[in-house]
């Protein structure tokens, strides 16, 4: 069947009420009936929760072959937790037929790609899969599609029971004999935990795993001991240094800096930008650096940000110091400044990827954006995003927040070069719709600015500001004359990953590449 952006999704997938994309606003009103989880009851007095492994914990919230488990990535590619817990399930305890529903995936969890080619672990739900999981799923080891996400279609399909947890497993930089945890207060903290404070209210189980034990009880507390099993303690629940990758640290490249400039040239010309105005920018390094520029429009006009979402920067916690921010609102934090920043002022607060963009709650945070500023793998001619697969076709990115906050904001802004290396930006047509081309309003590269013929109030006002702009197709030809057109690629007819727009209808497929060979 054909959805709204032209992509024809196999019948096999449209079954239990499974629709296919028919525009961002498609779901608005409709009732979902929440799922629930089922909870052991603690009536009797307990000193604490304490396991003295995670294979115990794992044993008293029984870990069954067939089961969910579920872990969250605030620390990145310094993760040690979701490899730890995989280990003890497939190679301690032998479990089969599992299903891993993270946040994210990468190279940190490499271990999981080995127990999907021994056939350990049957099914993936994730909002990113990077490295060699990447690689594995596109090469069609995973027994079912992999489903993709983004962090608000995340937490509105395990509130539907579309995916329900078995046990959660979930690190913490600090915790209590009972399970109320956090991200700061321990020796490797990672400060937001918005991405793993969701999971405890509708797994069966949740196990809190943490290096730092503290006093009962460690409040404020990001997950309360109502919603936890167990506790375990180990010797590091990961390396902090390593959550700072290098696309989500700020630029010095002239080109990207160029690009930068010129998105908070086109913000400044737009009638959102007044006092109180709201802000996201990705970790894409001229999406970062778009901050810097920006704050000489703020200062200039005598204007301050009401609030930033999101994953949050050192870069926006500067701009909250200098009194340009008045609140921060944070699902996780991309290095240790931003770290250190929150919980230490009171109006840097942490919430959850359901509060975040959640589209099946009765409001999400991303509805109140005036602007998000975002990086692309690709954009095409009817401004569809990828952002997941690479131009060969193989699983290397993650929605993330890409889709819900291009939605729910009044003006998105997609940044990125024309080119990288010999692969055009700007393409007839994307390997892999990530975000509709409906919900992307501008685009600024190297090249020039394009902006989408639906919104014409915007072309006006970059007129009216003698921002130069041109045609969407201007771009395609300018990219393929200096790289040249690529190659189709060609797909087999298995389907390897399924992705879904923030609603739960599908928005698109990934198939198996003929010529993709593992190394």
């Amino acid at each position: 069947m054909i959805n709204a952006v032209k992509r024809d999704i196999p019948e096999e997938f449209l079954v239990n009420g499974k629709e296919v994309y028919q525009g961002k606003n498609y779901m608005d009103g409709k009732y979902i009936k929440k799922d629930s989880p089922k909870t052991r009851r603690g009536i009797k007095p307990q000193e604490s929760k304490i396991c003295a492994s995670i294979r115990e914990a794992c044993e008293k919230c029984g870990a069954h072959d067939g089961m969910t488990f579920s872990f969250h990535t605030e620390l990145r590619n310094g993760d040690y937790v979701a490899a730890m817990v995989a280990r003890v399930l497939v190679e301690e305890m032998g479990l089969k037929d599992i299903t891993v529903a993270a946040t994210s995936l990468g190279s940190a969890q490499d271990n999981i790609a080995d127990y999907i080619e021994e056939g350990k672990i049957i099914g993936v739900q994730t909002s990113g899969v990077r490295g060699r999981i990447g690689e594995v799923i596109s090469a069609g080891k995973l027994k079912t599609p992999a489903i993709i996400r983004s962090h608000g279609g995340r937490p509105r399909a395990i509130e539907a029971g579309e995916v329900h947890i078995d046990i959660a497993f979930l690190a913490a930089a600090s915790s209590d004999c009972c399970g109320n945890a956090k991200g700061v207060g321990g020796k490797n903290n990672f400060g937001s935990m918005g991405f793993g404070s969701h999971d405890p209210h509708y797994a069966d189980h949740t196990v809190i795993i943490t290096d730092t034990l503290v006093d009962f009880p460690n409040l404020p507390s990001s997950v309360s001991c109502i919603d936890v099993d167990c506790v375990c303690v180990v010797e590091d629940i990961g390396d902090p240094k390593k959550i700072a990758t290098k696309e989500a640290r700020m630029t010095d490249n002239p080109r990207e800096l160029m690009m930068a400039e010129q998105v908070a040239d086109v913000i400044a010309a737009t009638p959102y930008f007044k006092d109180g105005f709201s802000f996201q920018t990705g970790v894409g390094g001229p999406s970062l650096a778009a901050t810097r520029f920006l704050e000489t429009h703020m200062v200039k006009k005598s204007i301050r940000i009401g609030f930033t979402l999101g994953g949050t920067s050192t870069a926006i916690c500067k701009l909250q110091d200098k009194g340009l921010i008045e609140h921060i609102l944070d699902t996780q934090d991309f290095d240790e400044g931003a770290i250190g920043h929150i919980f230490s002022n009171p109006k840097h607060h942490e919430i959850s990827l359901s509060e975040y963009a959640n589209a099946a709650n009765k409001g999400a945070y991303v509805n109140k954006l005036d602007y998000v500023v975002l990086s692309a793998l690709e954009v095409d001619l009817d401004f569809n995003v990828n952002v997941i697969t690479g131009s060969d076709g193989i699983l290397r990115g993650a929605p993330g927040g890409h889709p819900d906050t291009a939605a729910g904001s009044k003006c998105c802004i997609i940044v990125t070069p024309l080119t990288r290396g010999r692969m055009a930006t700007i393409c007839d047509e994307v390997v892999t719709v990530t975000t509709p081309g409906e919900c992307v309003d501008v685009v600024v590269t190297d090249y020039g600015i394009a902006v989408n013929p639906l919104r014409q109030d915007l072309i006006k006002c970059l007129d009216d500001a003698k921002i130069p702009h041109r045609t969407i197709e201007s771009l395609r030809d300018k990219a393929y004359s200096l790289v040249g057109t690529p190659d189709k690629l060609e797909w087999e007819d298995e389907v390897v990953a399924i992705v879904e727009a923030r609603d739960g209808t599908i928005l698109d497929v990934v198939r198996k590449i003929k010529t993709f060979q593992m190394d």
